[in-house]
């Protein structure tokens, strides 16, 4: 959880952790996008920021990464921290040493923990055992950081959320799931297309249903969801540690992001994908490497929302 409210009587902040996009305020979304913009300007400028100068950040991964864990990096060390990876196949956790236990000897060396896991009860441990910021680099129930940053390029190309229709289309993920998060708290217009037979998580419907969230539509559909839409967003059909569901052509037929399904979005429509992609399925490489895609610029801009983040948290 994210709280941004300082008890400033006592002089004392209260740890912050980012583990789902459920926990945000609106507020807290609109600071995270309003810094990342101004360290992204100031960047690009050539001002250095380093408010995080003597800071260390652990990035414990059970999983492969690429953007993420670049993007990690270079922000702590543009911040003027270190960066320190931690594979958890060198380290006790292999040797079956407690997630309780590592979380708090971890507490002692570091001054927050990004982990990229599996189950989402492993990052909620680190976060009840750390005394330390624990963010969520991904889990097979969330990637809430992606869809901060995804939100951030929306923003950038369409200066602002309100009175736009995101379309989802393909695998009801971890990705999909955190974009369910952050249109329920920030009332966006998301219509999620999935084919029969990938239901959501019970749990995900189940925010739905508790926020009454009667902007968040679910259909089989793929042209109704991309009806209109000013952004479409895919991802893989197949996610990390779900490999024995690989073979998805005949269930996901239909739901390739090409020019035919594109050309029924908006004429400005955003596509975007989190990478890495699998041209020829989910996406077509002509639309992939076409003029509507942002998807170079989404993976920019997860350094500098990771910034914003540590920033925030550690600072």
């Amino acid at each position: 959880m994210i709280h941004l409210t300082f008890l400033k009587e006592c002089e004392v902040n209260l740890k912050k952790d980012i583990l789902t996009l459920l926990e945000l305020s609106r507020e807290d979304f609109e600071d995270l996008f309003k810094r990342a913009l101004e360290l992204k300007k100031r960047h690009r400028e050539g001002i250095a920021d380093t408010p995080l100068a003597g800071k260390t950040l652990g990035l414990i991964f059970d999983k492969p990464s690429t953007r993420t864990r670049i993007s990690f990096e270079a922000a702590m060390i543009q911040l003027g921290g270190t960066p320190v990876f931690i594979s958890t196949k060198d380290t006790q956790l292999s040797r079956n040493e407690p997630v309780r236990d590592t979380a708090r000897v971890l507490s002692g060396y570091l001054d927050a923990i990004a982990v990229r896991t599996y189950s989402q009860d492993i990052i909620k441990e680190y976060a009840e055992f750390a005394d330390i910021p624990v963010i969520n680099a991904l889990t097979d129930l969330y990637h809430p950081c992606q869809v901060l940053s995804d939100l951030l390029t929306v923003i950038e190309q369409k200066k602002n959320l309100e009175k736009l229709k995101f379309a989802w289309v393909g695998d009801s993920n971890n990705v999909a799931n955190s974009w369910i998060n952050a249109a329920a708290v920030l009332g966006i217009n998301l219509v999620l297309a999935c084919p029969e037979g990938y239901p959501f998580d019970e749990n995900i419907l189940d925010i739905i249903k508790e926020k009454n969230c009667k902007n968040i539509i679910l259909t089989h559909d793929p042209e109704e969801a991309v009806k209109d839409a000013d952004v479409i967003y895919t991802d893989v059909w197949t996610s990390m540690g779900k490999e024995e569901q690989k073979d998805k052509a005949e269930a996901f037929n239909g739901f390739q992001v090409d020019k035919v399904l594109v050309e029924k979005a908006s004429k400005d429509v955003m596509v975007m994908h989190c990478l890495p992609a699998h041209r020829g399925e989910e996406i077509s490489e002509e639309v992939l490497e076409g003029p509507n895609s942002v998807v170079w610029k989404q993976s920019e801009n997860k350094m500098h929302m990771a910034k914003a983040i540590l920033e925030k948290l550690i600072g």
